[in-house]
């Protein structure tokens, strides 16, 4: 009886255990996971809308993180786990999602302050690494609203004011105003005696009704005219076509580009200008952005020379999406290494119609691996994958890219179903642009180490 009464007491323990569990709090479980994998987007100054640096900014997103942790909506991660390991993964694990979840659901609780971890020693005014050189563009006034809702692509040349060679290990871009940047692409470009600098660019398109360019087929003669803008009516803009060193973009998503985690570092020579190709799109509201590019530099040369870009794209002769197609493909992009290298991040980058991409490395031997696969690309976060571990690529060996695109009414982003779908600038056209990271021998020649497709591919950058 004795022994009956003591397993009773035993059982009636471990029953008050299961149903008074240790609460979850935000100092103790909670705010480790928000380090780790969140605030580098929820801070003041960053791309994200709410900051996650304390409990006070915290608490009143609670059910909110819960649906988005347990959607795995956020954080925002598309790597197929199955390919490749990446040094950048910001996916929660299960046990995460069932912590965040559990607090949403028991109060919220803030819990002991002697809990709170060391804070992130996060870089002031948004930064995510704090530069040594900080360049300035200009200001740029986006107004409210705009026929068609259309402001074209402009470039603009800006001093560079680089007094010696210099090695830049780290590029990040900081537009002020994020709700109108579609996005800036900046490189370093020699200088030119005859140079303008602070002076907007841009080609004056003809476009449909729908904001859509018109094909050059049915476009009607316009005369070049001069306004004193720098606005070029016909014709290409010459900046446009240059090849630049350093290219790093602002996309949703991706603004630092840090080569000192790969042991590399971009070579800006002494005298050399900064270009930038500038994307706004108006929402609403008039603003004035101030981008800013923040540097971190070294003295030593690195082990390695980092060279990337945008690495071809698809055929604008062939690319055209029917209407209500849901599983369209273009032909794939091949990018032919003609120097020994290593891979070290990828960047899929499409527009609204995108809905998946894969990278697939074919060696000289006759072996092939999916390095990379986006089953489910997401427009608003264009991630750069970091690999864990780089790549070898021998010479010879080829990087095949392919992508598909969901034109269809499933498609919830699409604007328009009803129409085919050309290579073109605006959000509501589309793109096949694979970014790819490498890096390679400081002795190779930067423009020798691979070429691709229908590509101003930039040389020594990323």
């Amino acid at each position: 009886m004795r022994l009956f009464a003591g397993f009773l007491m035993a059982s009636a323990i471990l029953v008050a255990a299961d149903i008074s569990p240790e609460p979850v709090t935000f100092t103790k479980q909670v705010l480790p996971i928000l380090q780790r994998n969140c605030q580098s987007c929820h801070r003041p100054g960053n791309i994200a809308p709410m900051s996650f640096l304390s409990y006070e900014s915290t608490r009143p997103w609670a059910k909110a993180m819960k649906a988005a942790v347990i959607s795995r909506k956020m954080p925002p991660w598309f790597a197929d786990p199955n390919y490749s390991h990446f040094s950048n993964d910001r996916s929660l694990k299960q046990s995460e999602i069932d912590t965040i979840a559990k607090w949403a659901d028991t109060g919220s609780a803030q819990g002991d302050p002697k809990d709170v971890p060391p804070p992130v020693a996060w870089p002031e005014n948004g930064w995510t690494t704090k530069p040594d050189v900080i360049l300035k563009g200009i200001p740029w006034t986006v107004p409210a609203t705009t026929p068609k809702n259309v402001i074209e692509w402009a470039t603009v040349v800006t001093p560079g004011n680089f007094t010696h060679d210099t090695w830049v290990t780290s590029i990040e871009i900081k537009p002020s105003e994020l709700g109108v940047t579609h996005h800036i692409c900046t490189g370093f470009i020699p200088h030119q005696p005859d140079v303008v600098y602070n002076t907007p660019e841009w080609v004056d398109k003809e476009r449909d009704d729908a904001g859509v360019e018109v094909p050059p087929s049915q476009r009607t003669l316009r005369l070049p005219t001069a306004n004193g803008t720098g606005k070029i009516v016909e014709g290409s803009d010459p900046r446009a076509a240059r090849i630049d060193i350093g290219h790093v973009c602002f996309v949703p998503g991706r603004a630092l580009q840090d080569f000192r985690i790969h042991n590399a570092a971009v070579l800006v020579p002494k005298g050399y200008d900064v270009l930038w190709n500038i994307h706004y799109t108006p929402n609403g509201k008039e603003v004035t952005d101030r981008p800013e590019i923040g540097l971190t530099v070294s003295d030593k040369a690195p082990e390695r020379l980092m060279i990337a870009s945008a690495a071809g794209s698809a055929n604008p002769a062939t690319f055209a999406i029917p209407p209500n197609d849901p599983n369209y493909s273009p032909d794939p992009i091949a990018i032919i290494f003609h120097e020994d290298a290593e891979l070290v991040w990828m960047a899929p980058h499409m527009h609204l119609r995108g809905k998946d991409m894969t990278y697939r490395l074919e060696y000289p031997d006759g072996r092939s691996e999916i390095v990379l696969s986006v089953p489910h690309y997401d427009f608003n976060w264009q991630l750069p994958y970091e690999l864990a571990k780089p790549i070898r690529i021998p010479k010879g060996s080829k990087l095949v890219i392919t992508a598909h695109y969901d034109n269809s009414a499933n498609n919830k982003f699409n604007p328009d179903p009803n129409r085919t779908v050309y290579i073109g600038n605006m959000t509501w056209e589309e793109m096949l642009g694979p970014f790819i990271g490498v890096t390679v021998d400081k002795t190779v020649d930067p423009s020798k180490v691979y070429t691709a497709p229908f590509s101003n591919a930039s040389r020594g950058g990323a």
